[in-house]
């Protein structure tokens, strides 16, 4: 099952890094996604433009956070999500069930990929636009 959050404004460095921290935590998440708009190249300067610290991993955050899609193991999860997110987002926010990350390759994965889609690991699968050079546009952090 799928979840995704909707802030009402779109989320600083900070802040994503807070809400991160604290949803890593809750029992029954199975993957996160950030997505948002496209922050400049690091040589720019932007302010916006920081490494988070998620789990001891440093993560270049190229986005400012737009939308958070969470997949999750059971409903219950949902009322623990809704309490952390009124903590730190307390300008609004919207969730919603639905489907939002791709669960099995796709025919456009293998174009993209050719004969190197076999060793791209099931948990890539969804996380990352097609278009874009994977190494450069997921990290994953293990549990």
């Amino acid at each position: 099952m799928d979840i995704e959050i909707f802030p009402h404004r779109l989320l600083s460095a900070d802040t994503t890094e807070k809400l991160l921290k604290d949803l890593e935590k809750i029992e029954g998440t199975e993957r996160i996604v950030l997505q948002g708009q496209r922050l400049p190249p690091e040589e720019s300067g932007h302010p916006d433009r920081k490494t988070i610290t998620i789990k001891g991993a440093e993560i270049d955050l190229q986005i400012k956070t737009g939308r958070i899609l969470m997949e999750i193991r059971s409903e219950e999860v949902i009322e623990n999500i809704k309490s952390l997110c009124d903590n730190h987002l307390p300008f609004g926010f919207n969730i919603h069930q639905g489907t939002y990350i791709r669960k099995k390759k796709t025919v456009s994965d293998g174009l993209k990929y050719g004969a190197a889609l076999d060793e791209i690991p099931d948990e890539m699968v969804g996380l990352t636009d097609q278009n874009a050079k994977l190494c450069k546009r997921a990290t994953i952090i293990k549990k």
